[in-house]
């Protein structure tokens, strides 16, 4: 399945396919091990028996390669576990690892698909880091099918090496990346993460789900990826700290994926709000204003452009009430008026 999402996709950069049992798959020639490749790989994706990895990643390291996804499972944890000597082998060389038990990356600007992803992403701007793999492969499915692209799309597995807070540090300095989304399941190295969600957090918009909220789901997560979930009232309060948006559910995370990889981040705090329906605009002043937030000024020149489309019983300031019996063409000639208008730096349109 990987080495089809590897041809599919394109990659532009040499490939090669390492197989000591067949000399061909999928009509792709293979050699028996890494150094009968004709050239040095930098990444090495690794699929083989757990028993068998900690040996591949030695053999790549004293090769050259810079680093390996592991998308096998069953490594174990700690001592004596095939999980420790394949990090062993990789810090012996300074190769970085992705994974164990890992669905693997997406990285559509280079045309990497290496994953068993049912589908590659489109390229766009959103960052997704996942600790789980079917969580992964969900958003992939659920943005093809809304068009919205990704600039990376990283599976961590087990974190044996490379985690989260080294993800979203090289996101956060990535150019094609605006926005950073996280599925969460426990933080290994809280340091390590906060200075890392701060400091991404202050670029750019991240957005975490963080699962195991309750005590039942917090077992099911140790289960599942081998850590301590830990109280989800510290996990909270962490992301508050970190200036991170932390959503409920995969819906909420849905959302935000469309919103952020569809719509200019605003330039400023200023808004304009256009509503037919005066308390809900008051509302949405007050939570404006919470939220640090600046109610847009309604400059003369501006309401007199107002004033020549709108009734007479309209506000006359922001918000902006287009009152009760408002149908789509009010709201298309105000609306038209405030996108024109240089004193707002977005614009809340509500409908009752």
């Amino acid at each position: 399945a990987i080495l089809g999402n590897i041809h599919k996709a394109k990659f532009k950069g040499e490939f090669g396919l390492v197989n000591s049992h067949h000399a061909e798959i999928d009509g792709i020639v293979a050699v028996g091990n890494l150094s009968h490749l004709s050239f040095v790989p930098e990444l090495v994706v690794i699929t083989a028996p757990a028993a068998a990895v900690a040996d591949i990643i030695d053999e790549a390291g004293r090769l050259g390669a810079a680093g390996a996804i592991i998308i096998s499972a069953g490594l174990g944890h700690g001592a004596g576990s095939p999980a420790e000597a394949a990090g062993r082998a990789a810090h012996k060389y300074g190769m970085r690892l992705i994974g164990p038990n890992c669905l693997g990356i997406m990285m559509p600007g280079v045309a990497l698909n290496a994953s068993f992803s049912a589908h590659m992403p489109s390229q766009g701007n959103l960052a997704l880091i996942s600790q789980s793999g079917a969580i992964a492969a969900g958003m992939v499915d659920w943005a093809a099918q809304r068009k919205v692209g990704f600039s990376g799309i990283v599976s961590i597995g087990d974190q044996l090496d490379v985690d989260i807070a080294d993800l979203l540090d090289y996101f956060a300095l990535d150019g094609k990346t605006r926005a950073i989304m996280l599925y969460v399941e426990a933080i290994k190295d809280a340091r390590k993460f906060m200075s890392a969600a701060r400091a991404a957090a202050r670029i750019k918009p991240v957005v975490v789900v963080k699962s195991g909220r309750m005590a039942q789901g917090a077992k099911a997560a140790a289960t599942h990826t081998g850590a301590l979930a830990g109280s989800d009232a510290v996990y909270d309060a962490a992301f508050r700290r970190a200036g991170i948006l932390r959503v409920s559910d995969l819906r909420e995370l849905f959302d935000c994926a469309e919103t952020l990889g569809r719509v200019e981040l605003p330039s400023g705090k200023r808004l304009a709000i256009l509503t037919n329906g005066g308390g809900i605009g008051v509302l949405a002043i007050d939570r404006l204003a919470e939220l640090g937030g600046i109610p847009a000024a309604i400059e003369p020149a501006i309401r007199e452009r107002l004033d020549a489309v709108l009734p007479p019983t309209w506000s006359g300031s922001n918000p902006v009430d287009i009152v009760g019996d408002a149908d789509a063409a009010r709201y298309a000639a105000a609306l038209e008026v405030l996108l024109a208008d240089a004193n707002n730096d977005a614009i809340l349109v509500m409908n009752v």
